[in-house]
């Protein structure tokens, strides 16, 4: 068993968040990044060889899983491997990716060298615990060619993902794939593929070296692949066996802006099962600061409060990562908000994602309180790392706010 995740692409839809680090080690939940969530479903699903492939600010990446230690993948045999583009190894070797079926294609080399029996693949963006053996376990059984963990979401939410259909409609485990549709504009079903699948490794070589062949577009280096949805997966269920496993349980992918706000509301609301699970925790490096303060007049209202912030204004429905600073008459609501951020006093921040070490000067005004519904992207505010918001300034709802930003 062999399993990689997928870790390389810049993130741009998190715009200003993703500037400078992997959207891979976006925090989650205060205390935790996006990165230990696969992480810890393969300690607990007891795979233990593991490829991590990185390309963009892979340092950031390779700091943040500390060589697979918090996972007991820093091993001899097996454990996590880190692997990034290169160059000398010819023009399909060389080079960055250009999407994720691209990737696989670039590191079959890793593939073969392991001979593992499955392939499992995995996304590092989304919410979710799920016990992997499951649908391994539908993958064998059926003797599928490649098996989908899927997910009923919604038709509104699909169009971000490869919407899947099935033959015989019942969405259970083993129900064969009919089509998959990448991203369309007007959904058929609502089941989606949340980007955990499991391959059969020959059945995965050979579809990628037939399509790369077949591609007459592809320039240079790139494989012409791009993302599984846009060949791959179509080319197999065409030409082989693709089934589905059902996940159980909450899934989000947190990937953009509306849908990371949206998790840690769920999160809030106690819809979000990551940390339900008493015999596989959230694993990941720890915080060595004390715990927060809450001071005499503070008012904390559905939120969390990570280690080491110091709250003496009001939090409302937000989460705020170690250190945070919350002075007297100062507002956080709706919230996400990094750690070591400064919030003076009589400032309001209202439905943003605030990067670490930002500052807003007393009386400081940032975005608007959306309250119980759902806000949109006109409504949420991006704020950079390390900006400054200054003393008195409003700035309005939206906004997005470069790294270093002096308003």
């Amino acid at each position: 068993m062999l399993a990689m995740i997928l870790a390389g692409g810049q993130g741009s839809r998190m715009d200003v968040l993703t500037r400078e680090r992997p959207k891979p080690v976006l925090p989650f939940g205060g205390t935790h990044r996006l990165i230990d969530i696969p992480l810890s479903n393969l300690r607990h699903s007891r795979i233990d060889e593991v490829l991590m492939c990185v390309q963009y600010h892979a340092v950031d990446l390779e700091r943040a899983v500390g060589g697979g230690r918090p996972w007991d993948l820093d091993r001899t045999r097996g454990g996590l491997l880190v692997v990034g583009p290169e160059e000398g190894r010819g023009a399909e070797r060389s080079g960055f990716s250009t999407g994720n079926a691209d990737l696989l294609r670039r590191y079959r080399h890793e593939i073969r060298r392991s001979d593992p029996d499955v392939v499992l693949v995995l996304s590092a963006d989304h919410v979710y615990s799920a016990d992997y053996h499951d649908l391994l376990t539908t993958h064998v059984e059926t003797g599928a060619d490649c098996t989908l963990l899927t997910y009923d979401l919604s038709k509104k939410e699909a169009v971000n993902h490869a919407v899947v259909q099935l033959e015989d409609g019942g969405h259970e485990a083993g129900a064969r794939v009919s089509s998959v549709d990448y991203k369309p504009s007007s959904p058929e079903t609502s089941i989606v593929s949340t980007e955990v699948i499991a391959y059969d490794p020959e059945v995965l070589m050979d579809a990628l070296g037939t399509l790369h062949a077949a591609d007459d577009d592809a320039e240079g280096g790139d494989t012409g692949l791009g993302d599984f949805g846009d060949k791959l997966l179509p080319h197999l269920v065409e030409h082989g066996t693709v089934v589905v496993h059902p996940h159980e349980g909450y899934w989000r992918d947190a990937g953009r802006p509306d849908s990371y706000l949206r998790a840690h509301r769920d999160l809030l609301d106690g819809r979000v099962d990551l940390f339900s699970h008493p015999k596989r925790p959230l694993l990941g490096a720890t915080t060595n600061r004390p715990g927060a303060q809450v001071r005499a007049g503070a008012e904390i209202v559905d939120s969390m409060i990570s280690p080491g912030c110091d709250v003496a204004g009001r939090v409302v429905r937000s989460v705020l990562g170690p250190g945070v600073v919350v002075e007297p008459g100062a507002e956080i609501v709706d919230s996400v908000v990094f750690e070591d951020v400064v919030v003076r006093r009589d400032a309001f921040v209202g439905t943003a994602i605030v990067d670490h070490r930002v500052e807003f000067a007393a009386g400081s005004r940032l975005g608007v309180e959306t309250g119980t519904r759902l806000p949109v992207d006109e409504d949420i505010s991006l704020v950079g790392r390390e900006s400054a918001v200054g003393r008195g300034v409003e700035v309005s709802r939206g906004v997005r706010l470069e790294p270093g930003t002096r308003a």
